[in-house]
């Protein structure tokens, strides 16, 4: 596989053999800005482009990272397992409505849909022909991070609200914090989602048999770093489970942060069960209890509650992801869900910058008095 990839033609180049190293980018592509004060019912964290601008981070952030607008440079040479083809919708070329970098990485084999594009030596040439059938997509995606690990503030992407930022979430006219169920303080991952999907609730999943829960698909990154409210950070998938909330799927991808000092160790779901022992059950368990405090049942998983490798779930992904094109295209019934964007032109839900800010600045000043407690300090002993 060395002789395969001796070098990847983005950015300042990947060459066969050199030091391992982090992705790293030039400067980061988006900012963030705080309006309101945490933990009231007026906070909102918008999202802002390189330019300024203010974007979605639903429909603006695209799901695969732009290796070359963000001029990353992987971690060091890729074993065969890290990649696999990326299928191609019909349609789905440069310049559509896809949400895919702009630009194309080309593969030397048959495959149109997949291209990474490799500078080789002559001696190369008998391992290329016997990779010909090989389709290969860099594993790595955007992740727009929701709630960093150890926290109880249920925050989320506004889906309803224009542009999209990231409040807290509210019931019954209280603003929602995960109970700490012992021995966890509160989200044992850093959670978030992936932008430019959506788990349709008007589309059965042929996998559970219950539609979807209308929101991106969430993400459970679980790296060692505490990342913070907003990040978007390149992570790779490693498995999925699937829990059926109130009897919709809602998808958990299981992935860690590229950037981590222990990326090289994980390639798919057994990596966690091998290096990280205990999680995955601490995971389950977590996600079937949360809601118990509040006096709701436990709940339920698809395939008794087993982790989906790495395949499985870039496939839910994708799924995901070809639903969210449909609704920009007004193809699918997007009920209450607020798809303005800036960046993806062919959409009828499409507005200029000019239009993003003026959205935002219509927003009423917050107000000083809703603050309520900072975090939910009692902690649930459950059997």
């Amino acid at each position: 596989m060395r002789a395969l990839l001796p070098l990847l033609s983005v950015g300042r180049g990947w060459r066969a053999g050199a030091a391992a190293r982090p992705p790293r980018r030039a400067m980061s592509l988006y900012r963030r800005e705080e309006r309101g004060h945490p933990h009231s019912e007026d906070y909102r964290l918008f999202f802002k482009n390189v330019a300024g601008n203010y974007i979605s981070p639903f429909h603006d952030i695209p799901l695969k990272v732009d290796l070359k607008k963000e001029n990353v440079i992987p971690r060091k040479k890729a074993r065969n397992d890290e990649y696999k083809s990326e299928h191609t919708a019909a349609g789905e070329e440069k310049g559509e409505v896809a949400g895919a970098p702009d630009h194309q990485v080309q593969v030397v084999t048959e495959t149109v849909a997949c291209r990474l594009q490799f500078q080789t030596c002559s001696s190369s040439a008998a391992l290329l022909a016997q990779f010909r059938s090989v389709q290969v997509a860099l594993n790595l995606f955007n992740m727009v991070v929701e709630i960093p690990r150890w926290t109880n503030a249920k925050m989320e992407i506004a889906t309803e609200e224009p542009l999209n930022p990231i409040k807290q979430d509210e019931k019954n006219g209280k603003l929602r914090y995960i109970p700490n169920i012992f021995p966890h303080k509160g989200y044992i991952w850093n959670y978030g989602a992936f932008p430019q999907t959506w788990e349709d609730p008007h589309q059965k999943d042929k996998n559970t048999n219950c539609y979807g829960d209308n929101d991106p698909i969430d993400v459970c990154e679980i790296g060692s770093k505490v990342l913070s409210r907003g990040d978007v950070i390149h992570v790779k998938i490693l498995g999925v489970l699937a829990l059926i909330d109130e009897g919709a799927t809602d998808w958990k991808i299981i992935a860690i942060n590229v950037n981590d000092p222990e990326a090289e160790k994980f390639h798919d779901i057994d990596d966690v069960k091998k290096f990280k022992p205990g999680y995955l059950e601490a995971t389950l368990n977590w996600l079937r209890l949360y809601k118990v405090p509040d006096g709701k049942p436990e709940n339920k998983f698809a395939f008794n509650g087993e982790f989906r490798n790495k395949a499985f779930a870039l496939e839910v992904v994708n799924s995901a992801h070809e639903c969210w094109k449909a609704m920009l295209m007004k193809k699918r019934d997007r009920g209450t869900i607020n798809c303005t964007n800036v960046h993806i032109r062919d959409s009828p839900f499409h507005c200029t910058p000019e239009e993003a800010r003026s959205l935002v600045e219509s927003i009423p000043t917050p107000s000083m008095s809703k603050i309520s407690n900072i975090e939910e300090d009692r902690w649930y002993f459950l059997d």
